[in-house]
Parts: structure tokens; sequence; C-alpha cells
């Protein structure tokens, strides 16, 4: 067991100084002051003198077996590791393919979730990637859901001119498939739709809700901070009930851009912030190309952004139990995981960020583990130096 003493608790809403006792992988317990347990064998404890302890972090958009390849086989980006999330406050991600469909496997994909769940995280996987028809591992995408533990939906390019350019029919059968074995499965069958700067725009989705019975929220539509147009559909979406999920910046002058576009997407008019999600892309590629569609540069996103971006938000005056969500109850909500994962509550799974008085990173508990002690890592995976 283990105990954590004097805490400044955001749940991720304000609860003030408490003690937390974790049992295992769950929170046991959450009192204004937890005692009899500090004298007890094998009880650690541990005081985080009212530094601010909040919901570790959910990233709904990671590459972890790399991405890239847009300039050729040498500009495929390495896969991730356990302590790169662990040091950013990441607890729990889905993993997922990108333009690269055909050297990144969706069997590697799921051998690596496997992996960094048994080191200490935890990792879902979307099945196929950019194109249209989907690739999967069984022959559809609905037996990939149900049969597939990882597995909890499907990937696929949309307005993007790398993509297969599916239209509202083809995401009409898309998204019945992974609803369907959502329901088989008891996952939510989610439909993560890479989001390009073509003239499209959201127009499949709003087909979608306009033509069938899918779930709005069975429909996430990523990289919606990239242009004003797609700013301003992803803003109709979330008005007829359904999510967006905004990416942070790819480096210093880009999250405070970013940063920028997201407070104020979440101050527009109508705009329920709770339907609003960030993610970070990481070891994803991140491509330039001209105006003739040649790819003129390549780097690769890092989750680091993610925090920075939520302390971008709190700089310009965002509450933090409000940049918070975006990180956890919503996320969670998307994985049909509330109540167990991007909360502080009894029962709730012991994924526990530790920030300090400036709000930097100083800590961090994943799945009750010690993974970060005052910015030292605890946890490593196993080839890690």
């Amino acid at each position: 067991m283990k105990l954590l003493k004097h805490a400044n608790v955001y749940t991720p809403a304000p609860l003030g100084k408490r003690d937390v006792l974790i049992e295992g992988e769950r929170i046991l317990r959450i009192a204004e002051e937890i005692t009899g347990y500090d004298e007890l064998p094998d009880v650690d404890v541990y005081d985080l003198s009212g530094k601010t302890l909040v919901p570790a972090y959910i990233d709904l958009h990671v590459h972890i077996t790399g991405g890239g390849g847009e300039q050729g086989p040498a500009s495929r980006v390495p896969e991730s590791s356990l302590s790169t999330f662990f040091k950013n406050g990441i607890t729990t991600v889905v993993g997922l393919l990108g333009t690269d469909g055909i050297t990144r496997s969706l069997e590697n994909l799921v051998a690596k979730a496997r992996a960094l769940t048994e080191e200490g995280m935890t990792v879902y996987t979307l099945t196929s990637s950019y194109g249209y028809p989907p690739t999967t591992l069984t022959g559809s995408v609905e037996r990939d859901i149900v049969l597939i533990p990882p597995m909890i939906g499907v990937k696929v390019a949309v307005s993007d001119h790398r993509s297969s350019n599916p239209g509202g029919a083809e995401l009409i059968a898309l998204a019945t498939a992974a609803r369907r074995a959502g329901l088989l499965s008891g996952t939510p069958g989610l439909v993560t739709m890479h989001m390009g700067s073509g003239k499209a725009k959201l127009d499949p989705i709003f087909y979608v809700l306009d033509h069938s019975d899918v779930p709005a929220k069975n429909l996430l539509p990523t990289h919606m901070l990239r242009s004003p147009e797609l700013i301003d559909a992803g803003v109709e979406l979330v008005k007829r009930g359904g999510y967006i999920d905004c990416t942070a910046g790819s480096d210093e002058v880009a999250v405070k851009e970013d940063a920028r576009k997201l407070f104020d997407l979440l101050h527009r008019e109508g705009v329920n912030p709770d339907h609003v999600s960030l993610s970070s892309d990481a070891y994803g590629s991140q491509p330039r190309f001209n105006d003739a569609g040649e790819c003129v540069g390549l780097t690769y996103a890092s989750p680091k952004y993610l925090h920075k971006t939520i302390r971008a938000l709190v700089r310009m005056g965002m509450p933090l139990e409000q940049t918070l969500k975006l990180l956890t109850t919503t996320p969670a909500t998307l994985l049909a995981q509330d109540g167990r994962k991007g909360c502080i509550a009894a029962g709730a799974d012991a994924d526990l960020l530790v920030l300090d008085e400036e709000l930097e990173i100083d800590s961090l508990f994943a799945r009750g583990q010690l993974a970060l002690w005052q910015k030292e890592l605890r946890m490593k995976g196993r080839f890690e130096e």
C-alpha cells in the first residue's frame, strides 16, 4: 500500500488538502486525514508537502511504434519509450498507425502496446491506418475490435492528400462496424479520423450525422487546430454534440500559437469545453509540403508538449481544473473509462501526477507504482539505459 500525505488534490475539480491511500493499482480512500497506516509494515508513505496532485494524463493519439517515412526509409521515426511517457506525466495512451501502414504493421502495434502495458502503462490501440478500405488483422474492423483486446476502435484519414478520401457513405459503413464491435466487446468503438487540409474538411462527418444513426460520440476528428476553417467546422460539430481532438504544438513556438488557438476555441460561443480533448501525436512525423505537394522537411512530435500546453493555458487565465479535463475526464469519456481513468476517486486506477509550485512535473504514480519521484525516474523500459 501507499499513502500520499498533504496533497492539494484536483480530481480534476479542486478538492483541497487531502490524503490519498492506494492499494495495489487502485485508489482505496481519499480523506482530509488518513491515520493509522504510517507505522504499518508494507505501507510506503509519501509526503507531498502541499504539492498539487492531479490525474495522470491520457494521450489519445500516439504513434507508439514510430511514424514518418515521407522522405524515405531513413526518415522513419524511432519507437516510443516508457520513460519518455512517464517523464511527461502520461500513463495511458491510444497507439495507432499513421501514413505508413506498410512497414509499420498492426502486428507490431499490438505487440508494442502489450509491452508498454506489461512495463506499467495502460495502452489501447486502433486498427487500420490512413487508407480505406481499412487494413486489419482478422479480415474485418469488427473482428479486430471484438477479438484483439488492445483494440478499441479504428483509424482512418479524411480530407488529406495522403488519404483515400473516404466519403460519407464509406464513413457510415466504417463507423457502423466500429460501433457494433464496441457494443459486442465493451469498448468505445471509436473512429479516430486524421484530418488534413483538404477542401472537404468535416463534410464527410456531417454526412454521417445527417444520414445515419451513428452517435456523434463514436466519431473523433483529430488535428483540429490545423486551419481556421477546420476550427470553425469543429465548433459546429461540438455544437451538434460531437467531440473533437486538438494536437499540441510540435515546438516551443507552435506550443504558444496552438495554445492560443485552443484557448480561443474553448471560449467560442456554444462550445462545450468538455467535448474537446488534447493529444500529442507523439512519435508521429511532422512533414512540411510545398505547393507542389513535395515533402521539403520533416521532424516528429514529442509528448513533452502536452504539459507545456497545459501550463500555457493556465498562464492565459484558464483555471487548472478546466485545462486538466482536456487530458483526463474527456479522454476517459471517449475511452468509456469514466470513473476509472482520468480522475482521482475511490476505486479509480492510481494514475496520479504530482505538480510543484510552478506547475512543473514533479512525481508520477502509474497504476499504483512509483514511476517518477521528485523528477527522478524510478521506472524504465526493459532495454532502456
